[in-house]
């Protein structure tokens, strides 16, 4: 098993060495190599991206649907009433408290930075064929619709089911590797465990590093349009140590004062930008939007979803779908575990429906105020967001904004709401690489949040500083193909313990009926042999 350190605990640091060590040295190494060799890896990310996306898309996109199915069958099936943490558990957070964190943790960034700039690419460049302008706009909600809804929710609900379920019900650690106990048994404290979780906090790290460096390069841009700093790289890498001390301050306070605080913290000022650009912008047309976009998206999905480009010959969906799919997988060790930590006490059942409807919707009104805006913008020659996404995909918020009233008002919220989103995403992050890397503990010392609050905002500064853009894709894409595979296994390992619970939870009832049949049959003997005495 995960030895436990031995006497007094380490102020500072307490980690199970063989994760935490090759894991840090692999992270280590890659920003070595990436500074030491500088623009040249540009080219080399831009490689290896093309490479995998064209040979290993058609994995990413079966394994996303595979997930939905796993899904609704969970919820639907008799392991529906499984309780995570026991049949009595009752769940720790208020339901919008743990509606807030899921979606703080789940799509903060991405939605700020993608919400107007996709559905604006794909109106202005479609990637299917389409005939008339409203077409277009509809298909390009139809598909930042499928990058943002169920396909992404299940991917957390499975790894986050996992976690909770193995962690609560069956005691083991709240870790990676504890998902596979079922197949590998004592295994899993072994070298062959200690893989699992090092390629974990890797892409974890990678993945979290990815949405950082989108929010810093928003961020950057906001500054820019409001204060006119300069909108750099090296103005986005002071940007990301400043941004990381902050969340480096948050994290020491923990889940419950620090990340639970500033994500509900984020879902009001979310909720008050989301409302000023329904209110100031064509509000009845983005009412009418949100209703037919989620009913398109709902007749289309199964179609959509499925796509591969196959007859088309483009190369459309490796810079789209394949990287929201790697972008997610890599990403949902530290979603999942984070859900798993803030979801004891529900049922099996509520857990999917939750993670799985609950915050899709609620990011698909999201996308129709502002995805609809910008598109109203554009095809009535309000303003060219088309240009603005093109030349700069990180100004596409405060462009549109800018075209709306209060523009400098709802400008500085835009970019303190990204900040914010940035801060729980790294405290969430380093909640969750803590616990990987020192065994499964909850409470990892104070010294090591740090450190990996600090490795988080180093790889996302590495990662601008090497390529940009496209260095942000390739380090998804690399990382989230190896954990595509895991989570297959990951599937059936769940499956495996659930369907264990529950002859348990079987096993058990038939000795309670048998107990009361027994004690039944007891009371009326001993009433007759008290009758009879009596006589």
């Amino acid at each position: 098993m995960i030895k436990k350190s031995k006497g007094k605990r380490n102020k500072y640091f307490d980690v199970h060495k063989p994760v935490f060590y090759p894991a840090s040295i692999l992270i280590v190494l890659f920003i070595a190599i990436t500074l030491y060799v500088g623009e040249p890896m540009e080219a080399i990310f831009s490689l290896i991206s093309a490479g995998m996306t064209t040979n290993a898309g058609w994995l990413f996109v079966f394994a996303v649907n595979a997930f939905i199915v796993f899904c609704i069958y969970l919820a639907g099936s008799k392991f529906g009433r499984i309780r995570l943490g026991g049949k009595g558990a009752k769940p720790d957070f208020s339901l919008f408290a743990w509606f807030a964190m899921l979606f703080s943790a789940g799509m903060g960034i991405g939605l700020l930075f993608f919400g107007v700039a996709e559905p604006i690419t794909h109106y202005s460049n479609p990637p299917l064929p389409v005939d008339t302008p409203a077409q277009a706009a509809q298909n390009a909600m139809n598909f930042t619709f499928i990058h943002y809804g169920f396909h992404a929710w299940a991917i957390y609900a499975i790894v986050g089911l996992a976690l909770a379920f193995f962690a609560f019900n069956q005691k083991l650690p709240l870790t990676i590797r504890s998902v596979f106990h079922p197949l590998l048994g004592d295994k899993i404290y072994g070298p062959l465990g200690n893989i699992i979780d090092v390629i974990a906090v890797v892409a974890t790290l990678f993945g979290l590093a990815t949405s950082l460096g989108f929010g810093v390069q928003q961020v950057a841009s906001g500054l820019h349009y409001l204060f006119g700093t300069p909108n750099t790289t090296w103005m986005q890498v002071v940007l990301i140590i400043v941004i990381t001390f902050v969340a480096t301050g948050s994290v020491i306070l923990g889940l419950d004062k620090g990340v639970r605080v500033l994500s509900e913290l984020n879902m009001k000022m979310g909720l008050i930008l989301l409302v000023l650009v329904l209110l100031l912008g064509p509000t009845v047309f983005l009412l009418d939007g949100y209703i037919q976009n989620v009913g398109s998206y709902l007749s289309n999905v199964v179609k959509l979803g499925s796509w591969t480009e196959t007859f088309a010959g483009t190369n459309w969906q490796n810079d789209w779908t394949v990287f929201y799919w790697a972008w997610w997988i890599s990403w949902s060790p530290f979603v999942g575990m984070f859900i798993a930590r803030v979801s004891k006490g529900r049922t099996v059942r509520e857990f999917i429906l939750g993670v799985l409807l609950v915050p899709s919707f609620l990011t698909f009104l999201w996308m129709s105020v502002f995805g609809g805006s910008a598109l109203f913008v554009e095809m009535n020659g309000i303003a060219d967001i088309a240009s603005a996404v093109n030349n700069d995909i990180s100004t596409a918020l405060f462009v549109l904004l800018e075209s709306l009233p209060l523009s400098t008002i709802t400008s500085f919220i835009g970019i303190a709401l990204v900040a914010s989103f940035f801060v729980t995403s790294s405290d969430s992050g380093s909640l969750v690489i803590d616990s990987i890397t020192s065994g499964g503990k909850l409470d990892a010392p104070v010294g090591q949040r740090i450190f990996w609050a600090l490795s988080e905002g180093g790889v996302a500064a590495t990662l601008l500083v090497g390529g940009g853009l496209t260095a942000l894709q390739t380090a998804a894409v690399t990382t989230g193909l190896p954990f595509t595979l895991v989570l297959f296994v990951m599937c059936f390992s769940l499956y495996k313990g659930l369907n264990e619970e529950l002859s348990d939870w079987k096993r058990v009832e038939k000795k309670k009926e048998r107990k009361s049949y027994e004690d039944t049959i007891r009371q009326l003997i001993n009433k007759r042999s008290n009758t009879r005495n009596e006589d």
